[in-house]
């Protein structure tokens, strides 16, 4: 007993104040309301505490003498109150269970700690727009109802096509029996044809929260309504009324027919006009008592989204007025008997002189109105049929007219299935049909179908009609004529798959693009759709009128955009679907994942040195999916027709390698030996092919055999020198288009140009063959003009580029590498001064070639002094190849020993 007073007087001191809380939940969930605090000392007395939670003055929990109670859809957990934790969970929270609940705790009925905590549910807004139409260039209310939100107020805004038309407004809304509130907002639209393809959108925030419903509007184009009346001839049959309709939209329409106010049932019938509007008559007969009732009589039109319907009225009085039955006086009735016999006499005396062509009595005729579908399409035939009855109608003769063009039969000149693009003066497919004469069922009377099927051609047959004219055979004269009436011509859209693009100015985005082509009449739609929903397009010409084209039809396109990272992904499937008049469903375009068109460079051929094969490469790279195909085709010899002769074997594909996360690239080579005709002949080629999933044909870079080939070139000079001192210098290249270009010179530390001379020719081998030779002097005597030009006149001989190059055996010419040490020497000896020729020896030589044009011309080059007195530099002989295959030009350098007053003992030929 000791203890419990003890820890009584403990806890008196821990005695908490009454607090407040407020705690937030959202619909349906779980929320905890909290109570607690600390307890001295370890292991209380359960038995000693008490726990009430009450809300409104009604209890819903209750803890005491370890004893619990608790209203259904609350709970808590006894096991906590030892540590001080005494909240109370709301479970599957609901707007009725709002409130203030007051927490009590007391031990040994000393209470302990009182605290408020209110208790609020929160309920998002759920969207809805009921009224979805709206009337053509007329102001409509559209409403968006926000419901079961809790608590207020909601904030609506409007959006057009992604843009705010209406600020946030704020609403309270009104109070529901179960808690919740409900709230609208109206925005009036005035629709045009913009509005066709557009979304609009209703934004309502709570709480922080916004939510969006977007929709498309549904239009309706007000008709025009006109009330006539059939006339009859007796007023004690029924009168028949007839109501016209035109140009209304959507098909869903009704008619009411009204007599004095009182409604009268209608039967419905419509028909749809080239503009995709609709048309229609209704008829009504009233009985004998309604038409003696006379008064106004009404025609109204019901559309959906029309509060007030289009009407027209008449007054019977003025549409079928009652007149009086005429009375004949005794003198009209003589003069219409005087007439009656007039008229027999005068029909009497005709047949007494018509009766020698009593036959051509016989040819009167009956002849049909045209029968011809309302709707014919492009490319499909249509059939216009007239009949003709008659006692002599096998000597009948019909004439078919577009407008007043004569048809003749073309069927055996033009194709079925010809061009659906007429060229200009192309009068199109007809046939003529003449079936019968056929029995008919009158009397001795006989039957004639005539018919023409044609092809439809927008460019010939829009808005125009045909004639049949009927005659006799061998008359001129016109028996009866038939006009039809103008016919609606139909054309499908081709429909493009749908091309991905990245956008110019943000990459990230990707741009889908989707085109139809060749459809007429020019109404289309296009609507995009992803997986959850249905997409906006941002850029489309199906909203406004297209433009035709010169032969009529009409083309539009439809863009829409998504971020990369939705069709990296692979799983964002995105299809179109594309509505015509023209198709019986409409045609849907899908795909799936990111596509990149690769880029191709165009065929590079180099040639091999050592096995004089051929190599072809060409890059693709910046493609996507990695998938890709290439194939080598081979052309036939200057054709460029027959592309596909020959598929050629051993091509290979290097990658694809993954340069980006979604970009690959390639490279595609063909190694092949060329033939002995392949290298004379200059017309074939070589195609390569690329296919890719991105591409609807396939990217071709076409090689010429004539095109730009690497020759191939000798890795060092070759030398030969005579005994009077001239080097000869040569180099042969294999191959190679076009000509490679050649630059000799020579020197020491600094270079100077020489002249050479190049032949080419086929080889034995049927490569082109460049000969390129270059020729040195050696001078045994100091640079003196006089010893030079007696030199010169004592050798007056030139040396034959030919022989010089092709025999080394012929007189005057030895290779440095053959001879041996002494001679070499004495070579060498000669080489101390080398000098420019004078003018006159210039004129010697220019004229020796002039004599002789296969002789060398033979050049000179001064070398300086080296850095002994009897040394000079070494002689150095360059040649310079450069080719369009090389980006650096190929060098080839002899060098020559180092020169003494004693003869140097050889020279050395270096790459």
């Amino acid at each position: 007993m000791e203890c419990k007073v003890l820890v009584c007087a403990v806890l008196l001191t821990l005695v908490k104040h009454g607090s407040s809380e407020e705690i937030q939940a959202s619909l349906n969930t779980n929320a905890s309301l909290p109570c607690n605090f600390s307890i001295a000392g370890d292991n209380p007395d359960v038995s000693l505490i008490k726990v009430s939670w009450i809300r409104d003055g009604s209890e819903v929990a209750s803890f005491g003498e370890a004893a619990a109670e608790i209203k259904e859809g609350f709970s808590w957990n006894t096991a906590d109150f030892i540590h001080g934790d005494f909240s109370l969970t709301v479970l599957t929270a609901s707007l009725r269970l709002q409130g203030v609940y007051e927490c009590s705790v007391s031990i040994n009925a000393t209470t302990l700690l009182s605290s408020n905590v209110t208790f609020t549910v929160i309920a998002a807004p759920s969207l809805s727009v009921p009224q979805r139409w709206v009337v053509f260039e007329r102001e409509s209310q559209l409403e968006c109802y926000a419901s079961s939100f809790h608590p207020p107020p909601v904030f609506f805004t409007w959006t057009r096509d992604g843009q705010v038309i209406q600020p946030p407004k704020q609403v309270e809304g009104e109070p529901t029996l179960d808690g919740s509130y409900t709230a609208v907002s109206n925005l009036t639209v005035w629709a045009s044809r913009d509005d066709q393809n557009l979304t609009y959108g209703c934004r309502v925030s709570h709480e922080g929260i916004d939510q969006e419903l977007d929709f498309q509007l549904n239009i309706t184009h007000l008709p025009t309504v006109r009330l006539s009346v059939v006339p009859s001839s007796s007023k004690s049959i029924p009168l028949t009324l007839y109501c016209d309709v035109e140009s209304f939209y959507p098909e869903e329409m009704s008619v009411s027919w009204f007599q004095n106010g009182t409604s009268l049932p209608d039967p419905p019938v419509t028909h749809q006009n080239p503009d995709r509007t609709f048309r229609t008559r209704r008829y009504f007969t009233l009985s004998p008592e309604e038409r003696q009732k006379r008064g106004m009589v009404e025609c109204a039109v019901n559309q959906p989204g029309v509060v007030s319907p289009i009407s027209a009225s008449a007054d019977l009085d003025n549409v079928d007025p009652q007149d009086e039955t005429p009375v004949l006086t005794k003198s009209a009735k003589a003069s219409v008997a005087m007439m009656c016999i007039s008229i027999v006499l005068v029909f009497l005396l005709c047949f007494g002189f018509s009766w020698r062509r009593r036959d051509e009595k016989q040819k009167s005729l009956n002849v049909s109105g045209l029968i011809l579908p309302p709707r014919v399409t492009v490319g499909q035939k249509g059939r216009v049929t007239v009949s003709i009855e008659g006692r002599r109608v096998d000597r009948v003769h019909t004439s078919w007219f577009l407008n007043d063009t004569p048809i003749s039969d073309t069927s055996l000149t033009a194709s079925e299935k010809g061009p659906l693009l007429t060229s200009r003066g192309d009068t199109g497919y007809y046939k003529l049909h003449t079936q019968g004469p056929l029995r008919s069922s009158g009397k001795g009377t006989q039957q004639l179908i005539s018919a023409l099927t044609f092809i439809p051609q927008i460019s010939l047959h829009k808005g125009a009609v045909f004639k049949c004219q009927v005659s006799y055979i061998g008359k001129d004269k016109i028996v009866e004529e038939r006009v039809s009436e103008k016919f609606t011509i139909l054309s499908p859209p081709e429909v493009s798959e749908i091309q991905l693009a990245e956008t110019e100015n943000d990459p990230e985005v990707i741009s889908m693009t989707v085109r139809a082509s060749y459809f007429h009449p020019d109404v289309i739609t296009f609507r995009w759709f992803c997986q959850g929903g249905e997409l906006s397009p941002v850029a489309s010409q199906a909203s406004s009128s297209p433009r035709p084209n010169s032969e009529g039809f009409f083309s539009a396109f439809s863009q829409c955009k998504l971020p990369r990272s939705e069709l990296e992904k692979g799983a964002a499937k995105v299809w179109v679907s594309v509505h015509h008049i023209a198709l019986k469903q409409p045609v849907t375009r899908e795909t799936r994942g990111f596509i990149k068109r690769p880029r191709v460079s165009e065929v590079v051929a180099a040639t091999n040195s050592s096995d004089q094969s051929l190599t072809l490469g060409c890059e693709i790279t910046d493609f996507y999916p990695a998938n890709i195909s290439v194939t080598w085709l081979k052309l036939r010899d200057g054709e460029e027709d027959d592309r596909e002769e020959e598929v050629m074997e051993g091509g290979e594909l290097w990658g694809p390698v993954q340069t980006h996360p979604r970009l690959f690239r390639a490279t595609a080579t063909l190694r092949r030996n060329t033939t002995h005709q392949e290298k004379t002949n200059r017309r074939g080629g070589i195609i390569c092919r690329v296919e890719h999933s991105s591409l609807h044909e396939p990217i071709e870079r076409e090689w010429r055999t004539g095109d730009i080939a690497a020759p191939s070139i000798p890795p060092s000079v070759s030398v030969c020198w005579s005994s009077e001192g001239v080097g000869v210098f040569s180099l042969l290249l294999k191959g190679g288009h076009p000509k490679a270009k050649l630059l000799w010179t020579a020197g020491g530390p600094t270079f100077s140009p020489l002249v050479s001379s190049e032949t080419e020719e086929i080889g034995d081998d049927g490569q082109r063959e460049l000969r390129s030779v270059c020729a040195l002097e050696r001078s045994t005597a100091p640079p003196n003009p006089t010893n030079k030009q007696q030199e010169r006149r004592k050798n007056k001989r030139a040396i034959k580029t030919k022989a010089a190059v092709t025999d080394p055996d012929a007189e005057g010419i030895e290779y440095i590498d053959g001879k041996v040490d002494g001679e070499n020497n004495d070579i060498s000896r000669d080489e101390d001064t080398l000098s420019e020729p004078e003018d006159e020896e210039e004129e010697d030589s220019d004229k020796e070639r002039e004599d002789n044009p296969g002789a060398l011309h033979i050049n000179r080059v001064n070398l300086r002094t080296g850095p002994r007195e009897n040394e000079r530099a070494r002689l150095r002989v360059c040649v310079e190849i450069t080719h369009p295959t090389l980006k650096l030009p190929v060098y080839r350098i002899w060098t020559g020993e180092i020169l003494y007053s004693q003869p140097p003992d050889a020279g050395r030929s270096d790459a």
